[in-house]
């Protein structure tokens, strides 16, 4: 039998599915056979923030500037009809990214995931063992610039003005909640920042909290 499964719910040795990972130190334990194998427990970046505020825009610069340090991706692309659950938090399509991130981790690198999301969708759920931790920095915007870059936007992207008030609405709540939740998510605002100084500002945050074996001046 392999020392590990691609699937870091899946045990190697018993072939059993754990719904919720146990992660001891650097290793995987399962809870049925008490195997332990090797495994990367990495940092997650948790790009979030409104649409319109710049996740998109500043995403592909990151991979210019950290390189070989970390793997940038879009939330979004997974958004598709077999993991648009309805509960509340969208468990299963967070669920499925977590796990994703934590097979994309044991190649060694990091993972920037750009997409909306706040602590509590990602905090509760059992993937979470995965990671040692995850970090989070919003993107906000000045309301009515945020609602004027979300207008501007192509037809095909379905922006009417329902969904720019819950965009809105959004962006207000992470001014009011982001030091209180547990993480805090740090915020930068991007009203007047040009791309450059917003690209900047996330790589700064990045580096700041990399692994010492990810960084590399």
């Amino acid at each position: 039998m392999p020392e590990a499964m691609l699937d870091p719910r899946i045990c190697p040795r018993c072939g059993d599915l754990a719904e919720v990972p146990v992660v001891a130190g650097d290793e995987r334990l399962c809870h049925r056979c008490g195997h332990r194998w090797p495994f990367r427990r990495l940092p997650l970046f948790a790009l979030t923030g409104p649409s319109g505020a710049g996740k998109s825009t500043a995403g592909p610069a990151l991979i210019g500037r950290l390189g070989w340090r970390v793997t940038v991706l879009e939330q979004d692309v997974l958004w598709v009809a077999g993991l648009r659950d309805d509960v509340d938090g969208h468990p299963t399509f967070r669920g499925t990214w977590l796990r994703m991130v934590a097979m994309i981790h044991q190649n060694g690198r990091p993972v920037v995931l750009c997409g909306t999301v706040v602590p509590p969708e990602f905090e509760r759920l059992p993937e979470r063992a995965l990671f040692s931790e995850i970090h989070y920095l919003a993107l906000v915007a000045d309301p009515g610039v945020l609602a004027e870059r979300l207008r501007a936007r192509p037809a095909w992207r379905g922006w009417d003005e329902p969904r720019i008030a819950e965009m809105l609405e959004f962006n207000a709540w992470l001014h009011k909640n982001a030091d209180n939740l547990d993480p805090p998510v740090a915020l930068f605002d991007t009203t007047s920042a040009p791309l450059a100084a917003t690209v900047d500002r996330v790589v700064e945050w990045i580096e700041d909290r990399l692994p010492q074996a990810n960084v590399q001046r």
